[in-house]
């Protein structure tokens, strides 16, 4: 099986949730819309954490990290850049659209997510997230092409809205809640589960999510309420 959507732009029949699953039945990507973007998340195929894999959006970011949780690659529609496990840069590019100059083809970009899932980045509107399992094989096509501006400069880089900030920070906090639901489970008599912090990634992504109200203009109380919100602390 092959599927591919596009940019609502452009005009596309793809509903507004799309999940596909790994044969142990934990789910592997998630393809849903937030007003008019596209988000495509990738999770592992594990059945305990909801360890998040990768995210690409229509509007052109997209970030994929290593199974500790720890930035691969990451993407805007001015470029990407590619980075080892110790966080060093491996590769950084900008994409050859947006220069008004001669082409430089962009080296095509391979990885392996988990055995199942891998992401191949070809040119800006060519970045494919394929799934493969039984047999069967899904293909998403995430790309998004952006024009050069009749004044050579590039667009300004857009902005997550006040919804969806929202979303994002009640995802992490009902993450947070489901890992100390199974600390609870596990340790039932122990009182250290008090004290029990949650896993690495999801402190990264609450870290991720403040650093977007940092650059969004919202108000300083929805600031707060979102700090609150993803506060593993808080429960």
């Amino acid at each position: 099986m092959s599927t591919r959507f596009q940019d609502p732009a452009q005009g596309s029949s793809t509903p507004l949730t799309q999940c596909s699953g790994y044969p142990s039945g934990n789910l592997a990507i998630i393809i849903t819309q937030v007003r008019d973007q596209l988000m495509c998340i990738v999770q592992e195929d594990e059945p305990r954490t909801t360890k998040i894999r990768a995210l690409f959006q229509s509007d052109g970011r997209s970030t994929c990290y290593y199974p500790t949780g720890d930035e691969w690659i990451n993407m805007s529609i001015q470029g990407g850049q590619y980075l080892d496990q110790a966080g060093n840069r491996v590769r950084k590019w900008m994409w050859p659209n947006l220069s008004p100059g001669p082409q430089v083809p962009l080296s095509p970009i391979f990885i392996s997510l988990n055995r199942h899932v891998g992401v191949r980045i070809l040119a800006q509107d060519k970045i494919f997230v394929s799934f493969l399992a039984m047999g069967r094989q899904a293909k998403f096509n995430m790309g998004t092409k952006v024009q050069v501006s009749t004044s050579s400069q590039l667009p300004p880089p857009a902005q997550l809205g006040e919804d969806e900030l929202l979303l994002l920070a009640f995802r992490v906090r009902i993450l947070q809640l489901c890992d100390r639901m199974r600390g609870c489970i596990n340790f039932p008599s122990s009182e250290q589960w008090n004290k029990m912090q949650p896993p690495m990634y999801l402190m990264t992504q609450a870290v991720k999510i403040l650093e977007l109200c940092m650059a969004a203009d919202i108000s300083d109380e929805l600031h707060s309420s979102i700090k609150a919100i993803v506060n593993a602390q808080q429960f």
